[in-house]
């Protein structure tokens, strides 16, 4: 029986990301895209954190920012009307350790994790389609197993 497959691996320094799945005649379509999804997600913070952004300091401001807000659109208004005062641009000119042509990406991943924290995603990711098809599972973080 041939088979197909889907296949991601990257090793760069210390950052190792391996994913492979196998696809047969009875794979469904959202199996695919739950695997491609997973991908994704595992690039996604890789790639803002390559080009040196603190994407730790980003994600605290972001929820500064969301945390008395509704998860809702008229939240995302809410908290984007902070997005571009005085304390928005010193968090991401911070984010960036000085490098200007950095702050326009830092601004997207700013924006993005403000929208992602107010449940208001822009892609397709492994959360939203485990809510739509409950038999995919998002894969638990490997390491210590709680006591039984």
């Amino acid at each position: 029986m041939d088979s197909e497959s889907i296949e991601f691996a990257a090793k760069y320094k210390n950052w190792v990301a391996i994913r492979k799945t196998s696809i047969y005649p009875d794979t469904t379509p959202e199996e695919i895209a739950f695997a491609i999804a997973g991908i994704r997600q595992s690039i996604d913070k890789k790639a803002f954190e390559l080009l040196g952004i603190d994407t730790a300091s980003l994600d605290k401001y972001a929820e500064g920012l969301t945390s008395n807000v509704k998860k809702n659109y008229s939240g995302l208004s809410e908290a984007l009307g902070k997005f571009g005062t005085a304390e928005s641009k010193k968090a991401i000119e911070t984010a960036c350790s000085g490098k200007i042509e950095h702050e326009s990406i830092a601004k997207t991943y700013l924006f993005r994790k403000i929208a992602q924290l107010l449940n208001l995603d822009f892609d397709v990711n492994q959360e939203m389609l485990s809510k739509i098809y409950p038999s995919l599972k998002v894969p638990k973080p490997r390491g210590r197993k709680p006591k039984e």
